[in-house]
């Protein structure tokens, strides 16, 4: 079966690398780019997508460039402490919870594809659009070609700009002193007004690259601003936006202050299709189901489809029926990102600041007068198990890991 991956982005690059391991040998990856570059800010692997890439063979390059994060913590704007839960193999996984720079991930994923897959079936510099697909010989086709998806328009032409929900972000890393243990992401603030810290990897000379967000609704949602994914602006632009809100473990007008590069774009989505698949040509991660970055569960849902489909395509060359292999594929994913997709634009877990901060706009004396802790868990317990990673049933699901007869 020969197979093509366009875009070599997270998605894409495990996407072929799954591929490989299940014993295609004919799997092409077409990247738009004339080089693949290590760009981009903090994002983080979940330990359902962390057990994935650990079964491809790739757990120590990425403990080596990221941090094991420990906690998770929720903060309103004075600073104290709403919720603490640990994270990762704290969190009684089997698997961590990586806390990484894209780039750093994107180095570590797409450089194990150059040596598993071989540079002769690597293709920069070639943008494939739905004009293009017969210029390839590929009997299935994935589009991995992100938020902007030229395959998308296949199937779903006209679309037009991704949805834009009023929140604007400010984004950068900062190479800083590690705060609390070095292993804690922090979110403090409200909806409409909040701070997102965390470690991303740990230095020779101890400091920490810690990647922040500040996240502002900026306007009441649509029209989509102008779009750049790449657009700097001065760093106290975002210090004005996270003004008043505090932390006494972390100086973030220092942390903030220091960056040297501060992104700014806004947060969007699409809405979710009830079908990614047009003929021979399906779609994987930003392309097929592109979220809000709420309970930092992008990377993984594309991790995710790309194992789920590999397995697919292994089950159905047996028959010969690749295409019913993009049917099974869909079948089990477009459920499975929906409900993502949806829980994260009510803010996943992150409403927990809304509810406490809705009760009491100013400091309490007992956090137990304003929220009860069996409310606080079931919000967490809720987006666990619409996301896929509840601990007992990620530690007991087969693995998705398939081979084909040899």
């Amino acid at each position: 079966m020969r197979i093509a991956v366009v875009g070599a982005g997270i998605g894409g690059s495990a996407l072929a690398l799954s591929l490989h391991a299940a014993g295609f040998d004919e799997v092409d990856v077409y990247e738009a780019a004339a080089e693949v570059r290590e760009l981009g800010v903090g994002i983080n692997v979940l330990p359902h997508a962390a057990r994935e890439l650990t079964e491809l063979g790739l757990a120590d390059e990425l403990d080596a460039v990221a941090v094991r994060t420990a906690q998770l913590s929720y903060h309103n704007r004075f600073g104290q402490q709403l919720w603490i839960e640990p994270r990762g193999i704290e969190a009684g996984y089997r698997w961590p919870q990586w806390s990484i720079h894209r780039g750093h991930l994107l180095g570590v994923l797409f450089g194990a594809v150059r040596e598993r897959l071989g540079d002769a079936r690597i293709h920069l510099g070639r943008r494939l659009g739905p004009d293009d697909l017969d210029s390839i010989d590929a009997d299935v086709v994935v589009g991995c070609d992100g938020v902007h998806s030229a395959l998308r328009h296949l199937v779903v032409p006209g679309e037009g700009a991704p949805l834009w929900n009023g929140v604007t972000m400010w984004r950068g890393v900062t190479i800083t002193e590690p705060f609390l243990d070095g292993r804690r992401m922090v979110m403090a603030g409200r909806l409409s007004r909040r701070v997102i810290v965390y470690p991303l990897r740990n230095l020779p000379d101890g400091r920490q690259l810690i990647n922040w967000v500040v996240a502002v609704r900026t306007a009441d949602g649509r029209p989509m601003p102008k779009q750049d994914w790449s657009a700097e602006t001065d760093p106290r632009e975002a210090l004005a936006e996270a003004d008043g809100i505090e932390l006494d473990f972390l100086d973030l007008h220092r942390l903030i202050g220091e960056c040297e590069s501060v992104l700014k774009y806004p947060m969007a989505d699409r809405e979710p299709i009830p079908t990614w698949r047009a003929g021979r040509v399906t779609l994987l991660g930003d392309a097929a189901h592109p979220m809000q970055p709420n309970g930092s569960n992008g990377a993984a849902q594309a991790i995710l489809d790309a194992r789920v489909l590999a397995r697919e395509l292994v089950r159905h060359a047996r028959t010969g029926a690749s295409l019913d292999a993009l049917d099974a594929y869909e079948r089990e994913r477009i459920p499975a990102t929906t409900a993502v997709v949806l829980s994260n634009r009510k803010a996943g877990p992150e409403r927990i600041l809304d509810v406490v901060a809705d009760r009491s706009a100013e400091r309490f004396s007992r956090l137990e007068d304003v929220v009860s802790t069996d409310e606080l868990t079931a919000i967490v317990d809720d987006y666990q198990r619409a996301a896929g990673f509840d601990p007992d049933v990620l530690n007991g699901r087969e693995s998705l890991s398939a081979q084909l007869d040899v």
